[in-house]
């Protein structure tokens, strides 16, 4: 069916300045479907396309907390090392208030904040703190700071928002064990975290504060902050590489640099564990804190969790849904990685790509929490390995899944050297020249999976219905959005994040840049994944379609790819399902021929 014309324009440099944190990554369903009647924009003046009203209107800035963009020339700079990256803003501030810290004498007790990393087993930071804790003889008190803000800005969503505070249950559950408090708060403001977080410090007679490192630009940058805000407080901040098997920064290139491309990558980082066995060993849990613990902080082993901010609460049939699906913490999370290993993982390189199979380890939910370590996953499928040793042969289930896991440090060492991809910036900046359409009603068919490509639809039914979308299909809708509907890439990158319980920014946008040929490990701009043939080379008997397009339940054999060119005509429009809204040889040619002229390079 030809296309219906929609609106059109080349993608500005940058879409959120470099003082933002992690960019938007996925438009609400509501913003993006509703009617436009206002003018469209004349773009034909290239002067105007710093100007980010259009990005804006298709959800893909949220301009309440991003400042307009940056250009391509200071994207180059963050890459080139001209400009200070955000990772060496705090790794400056460790540095240079390291004698300092060193220097604050031990209070009353030892605070350890969390944020993405729900679980007490093997957390470094955790670790570090509660051994500072015991050298001093005093309690370990540990604190979750709720930011609203924080998860409207970052388009959390609302079944992660649900799964990180049922976590949150189990956390407390599990601390209490210890005699050691969790104290949850909300706080109304995020700007008014690190400064609560120093006050809470001091309420309790804290002068050293530990967490683990997140690699988004505003966390950075607020780590730094508190670095040096806590030593004027008389609080001494410790901020610990825990999220990332291997550290960003570990592995280089022969001259020195940061490695775009993940295989060879990926030798770098087998080689390194290799080398650095230690770098997988365990940290070990806290000790119980001393039994005055209980009385002096009762108030805080007695706070309640909070329930999700109205616009961020699930309906009550999601939330028996979710929970019965996503059963939440850290138990849950090693039961899975232990079932996994014993039961799937060697046949892992055979079984990952079949959607309508069981031949994954559904831990992304869990590795997004932090409710289990990256370095866990690792080492207890290395522990079930031939060989013991760590290898990048993806021939074999082991090591192809902890070549999986290796993905999700590639993807935050990226952003570590790359911070610009935070800010609605494609890796490759060249590539912001592409003339990518805003069809509001083709979008809308796309995330109600109602395209008339029964894979496509099959992919965002389960999107919809469970907040999780199997890899391969990760792949093959992104790809569908960004070549076939030639639609803004950043848009599916938001949904996906808004939609998912396994919203990671590093891996969404790496995933998303990938499959729209302007990210990392560059994958051609001419290879544009045909869904008919990834239809039926991955879901050979149509078992995942027919589970989720009941539509098409009643179709046999292979017209279930493709019901309106084989044959299966009349029970497609019987029963509702809609015709193709693009034709895929058509929708391939003006992707080449939109892609050739943004980078001005030809397919040769």
């Amino acid at each position: 069916m030809p296309q219906k014309a929609g609106s059109k324009r080349k993608a500005s440099s940058p879409l959120v300045s470099d003082s933002a944190a992690p960019a938007p990554s996925s438009p609400a369903a509501a913003d993006l479907t509703s009617s436009n009647k206002r003018p469209r924009p004349d773009f034909s003046d290239r002067s105007r396309y710093q100007d980010s009203s259009v990005e804006e209107e298709y959800g893909i800035v949220l301009r309440k907390y991003y400042p307009p963009e940056i250009t391509n020339e200071r994207a180059k700079r963050y890459a080139s090392g001209e400009l200070e990256r955000p990772i060496q803003t705090l790794e400056k501030a460790l540095s240079e208030t390291e004698a300092a810290r060193a220097d604050v004498a031990l209070g009353d007790s030892v605070v350890f904040w969390f944020k993405q990393d729900l679980r007490v087993g093997d957390n470094r930071g955790l670790s570090a703190a509660a051994r500072c804790a015991e050298q001093a003889g005093v309690p370990l008190v540990c604190v979750y700071l709720a930011s609203p803000q924080d998860w409207e800005a970052h388009l959390t969503s609302a079944i992660r928002i649900d799964f990180m505070l049922r976590c949150l249950h189990v956390l407390k559950e599990d601390l209490a064990g210890f005699d050691v408090p969790l104290y949850v708060e909300t706080v109304a403001k995020r700007r008014n975290v690190g400064r609560r977080l120093l006050d809470l410090c001091t309420e309790w007679g804290a002068r050293h504060l530990f967490c683990n490192i997140e690699y988004e630009v505003d966390e950075l940058r607020r780590e730094a902050r508190l670095v040096r805000d806590g030593l004027q407080n008389g609080i001494a901040m410790q901020a610990v590489h825990d999220t990332c098997v291997v550290k960003p920064g570990e592995l280089k290139t022969g001259a020195g640099g940061q490695i775009s491309v993940y295989s060879p990558w990926h030798r770098k980082w087998c080689a390194y564990l290799n080398a650095s066995p230690e770098t997988l060993e365990e940290a070990r849990p806290p000790m119980r804190n001393p039994a005055s613990a209980r009385k002096k902080f009762k108030h805080l082993f007695e706070c309640e969790i909070p329930e999700a901010p109205e616009e961020k609460r699930l309906s009550e049939d999601e939330e028996e849904r979710f929970r019965n699906m996503w059963p939440a913490g850290e138990h849950e999370a090693r039961d899975r990685l232990d079932k996994f290993v014993a039961e799937r993982i060697s046949r892992y390189h055979e079984t990952r790509n079949l959607p309508g199979g069981n031949g994954t380890s559904t831990l992304s939910a869990h590795l997004a929490a932090g409710t289990i370590a990256a370095r866990t996953c690792v080492r207890v499928s290395l522990d079930a390995a031939p060989g013991k040793k760590v290898s990048d042969d993806r021939k074999v289930g082991h090591s192809m899944w902890y070549g999986e896991v290796a993905w999700r440090d590639f993807y935050k060492h990226v952003l570590c050297n790359w911070p610009y991809v935070c800010m609605n910036k494609p890796f490759k900046p060249e590539y912001s020249k592409i003339e990518w359409e805003y069809d509001k009603e083709q979008f809308k068919a796309w995330t109600e999976g109602k395209t008339g490509f029964p894979i496509v639809d099959a992919a965002m039914r389960q999107a919809r219905y469970s907040g999780y979308m199997h890899n391969r299909c990760r792949m093959i809708v992104a790809s569908f959005l960004a070549k076939d509907l030639m639609i803004d890439w950043r848009m599916g990158e938001r949904w996906f994040m808004e939609q998912l319980i396994d919203g990671d920014f590093a891996s969404n946008n790496g995933g998303w840049g990938f499959s729209a040929s302007c990210g990392v490990d560059p994958q051609p701009y001419f290879r544009i994944f045909n869904p008919l043939l990834q239809s039926e080379k991955f879901d050979v008997d149509g078992a995942y379609i027919r589970k989720w397009v009941s539509e098409l339940k009643d179709v046999n054999g292979n017209a279930i790819h493709d019901p309106y060119g084989r044959g299966a005509e009349m029970i497609a429009k019987k029963n509702g399902y809609p015709r193709p809204i693009v034709v895929h040889k058509e929708a391939r040619e003006r992707a080449l021929a939109r892609y050739k002229a943004g980078i001005g390079r030809s397919t040769a």
